[in-house]
């Protein structure tokens, strides 16, 4: 059985990891590779095209972390949860809800969606 909160975890580690090479690493154990990662700012595929949009998305967010921001929920091969952006302690400036598609215990397919963002 997936354990989608663990999952969920991993996938934000890789939203927060600066380092490029720990971040490819962290890119090429979870997700697939041919993993295709789609949200209303870009689409991307494969590990190259994640690690641009992620460090990409890094610069844009300038160092905020991002933590879960609740329950996951998963069944079969799919999970959703939403994630917050914010100087820790603080209300979160950003808040996304993102669905994943696992195949084979690694993420395949992610379908972003930005609730709340900055004017």
């Amino acid at each position: 059985m997936t354990d989608y909160t663990a999952l969920a975890h991993r996938y934000l580690d890789v939203w927060n990891e600066t380092d490029p090479a720990k971040r490819r690493e962290l890119i090429d154990a979870l997700f697939t590779e041919a993993a295709r990662y789609t949200d209303p700012l870009g689409e991307v595929a494969g590990g190259d095209g994640i690690d641009g949009f992620v460090a990409a998305a890094q610069q844009q967010l300038g160092g905020m972390p991002l933590r879960l921001g609740g329950q996951v929920d998963g069944h079969h091969d799919i999970a959703r949860f939403t994630w917050h952006a914010g100087p820790e302690g603080a209300e979160a400036l950003v808040i996304g809800f993102d669905v994943i598609e696992i195949r084979d215990g690694r993420i395949d397919r992610v379908q972003g969606f930005l609730d709340k963002v900055p004017g």
